[in-house]
């Protein structure tokens, strides 16, 4: 074959490599399908009034601090993480909706629970009644808890050891799968770090063999 013949040979074959490199990048961006869809939780999420549970709900889903109003009945949030979306059930902590809790417990697959851990020893006392409640409801005994000492920016706040004491976690919940973490709105990064090692016990949850 003559030079000319190798030239022409040669100019084809990097042609042909500039196609198939170009077809690879073009299907890279343009054939590429949809990210798989996030994997949605429906939780639930009490605590008494005053515990900062619509606050926090609120910071997660950068919502205007001055649109924030206390949740008196219950109110849905859907609270976007990058590896899944939580569909929280928030429902109001004042005495006369309490009693009213279990009604909306149904279909939960985890469950917050949001605790002023600079509150009164009336107030903690009952915060502690209505996280037993919930930790031995039928409905909820079995589901992940991730556990809000809430308002640790504040001088009085228990710390978290003590909260776990006077709280009897360790022999109560014994068995169950719960997280008790420090919060505060100051460190909302925290918050979101906490909600995500909740995410791995709702994900866990979801590869575990189906009992008969």
């Amino acid at each position: 074959m003559n030079s000319v013949g190798l030239s022409h040979l040669s100019t084809a074959v990097r042609c042909l490599l500039w196609l198939c490199r170009t077809c690879k990048c073009f299907r890279a961006l343009c054939c590429k399908g949809p990210p798989p869809p996030r994997p949605e939780y429906d939780l639930v999420c009490i605590g008494l009034s005053g515990s900062g549970k619509t606050s926090l709900l609120s910071q997660l889903c950068s919502e205007s601090p001055e649109n924030i109003v206390s949740t008196t009945g219950f109110s849905i949030k859907a609270v976007p993480f990058q590896n899944a979306i939580l569909n929280v059930k928030e429902l109001g902590g004042a005495d006369n909706i309490r009693k009213y809790w279990s009604r909306y417990y149904q279909g939960s697959q985890g469950v917050i629970f949001v605790l002023d851990s600079a509150s009164s020893e009336d107030d903690l006392e009952t915060a502690r009644n209505e996280l037993h409640s919930a930790l031995q409801h039928p409905q909820l005994c079995t589901l992940p808890f991730l556990i809000l000492a809430n308002h640790q920016d504040k001088p009085a706040a228990r710390s978290v050891q003590e909260i776990k004491k006077y709280f009897e976690l360790e022999p109560l919940a014994r068995g169950k799968r719960w997280i008790l973490k420090p919060c505060s709105l100051d460190d909302m990064e925290a918050v979101k770090d906490s909600f995500s090692l909740l995410i791995n016990l709702l994900e866990e949850r979801d590869f575990e063999p189906s009992r008969m």
